[in-house]
């Protein structure tokens, strides 16, 4: 099974039982020791305010770590009690942007386009013959071809990731379902009990399978529990 790429500007969930210690040193202090690398903390979750008190807690920062505020009011954090973090709203939030994407998509490159070969087919290429086509050969052949031009040369209001080709084949659940899961989790994930949970390989399938088993961790922890997103430079 191929050995997945080093965790660079990536970012890892880190989770915390409810009654450790969870702030910014812990969880910097997990990813140094079990990952070897090391980050700071990513301001990605949004903060949930209560509906009966809301006005009350958008002000105030308790079970949060690195709070961000815009106007006074809190509208992101690096962290905190699972409870107080907008989960749905951001998984919510990922999957409409990815659907606007994806349908912007198929209608300029879909529907004007043939289907291409995927990026992954020629990177085969290059790993069976290294010799005979080279990794910059790889990428013109896989450029050269006319939906992959089209993806490059399109200026409207979205961009679209060629290297993502396979995913936007897969329809627009498959593509929404990627980004709404990455925004939950991001790219790898630590248990409270120490474990690392991350891909297999930097194939898609192998992406979905850590997201789809890390979705359901996080779906079971505590609401006490404590999490923290780290970006990994």
């Amino acid at each position: 099974m191929p050995k997945p790429t080093p965790l660079t500007d990536q970012v890892v969930t880190v989770c915390f039982n409810p009654d450790a210690d969870a702030d910014w040193f812990a969880a910097s202090e997990k990813v140094s020791h079990l990952l070897d690398a090391h980050g700071t903390p990513a301001r990605r979750f949004r903060v949930r305010h209560r509906k009966l008190i809301g006005w009350l807690t958008r002000f105030l920062g308790y079970y949060l770590l690195d709070a961000a505020r815009t106007f006074g009011a809190i509208t992101l954090a690096a962290g905190g009690r699972k409870s107080r973090l907008d989960l749905p709203g951001m998984s919510m939030t990922a999957a409409n942007d990815a659907i606007a994407r994806w349908r912007a998509w198929n209608i300029h490159i879909n529907a004007t386009t043939k289907p291409a070969r995927v990026w992954e087919d020629f990177l085969a290429q290059y790993h069976a013959d290294p010799a005979k086509v080279t990794l910059a050969e790889a990428r013109r052949r896989f450029e050269q071809q006319p939906r992959v031009l089209a993806m490059l040369a399109y200026a409207g209001g979205h961009v679209f990731d060629p290297y993502e080709l396979s995913l936007y084949q897969a329809g627009e659940a498959t593509y929404a379902g990627l980004y709404w899961r990455t925004a939950l989790i991001g790219d790898a994930l630590i248990t409270t009990d120490g474990r690392i949970m991350r891909p297999a390989s930097d194939s898609l399938a192998d992406r979905f399978r850590f997201l789809n088993d890390a979705c359901m961790y996080l779906r079971g922890l505590n609401n006490r529990a404590r999490l923290c997103a780290v970006a990994i430079a």
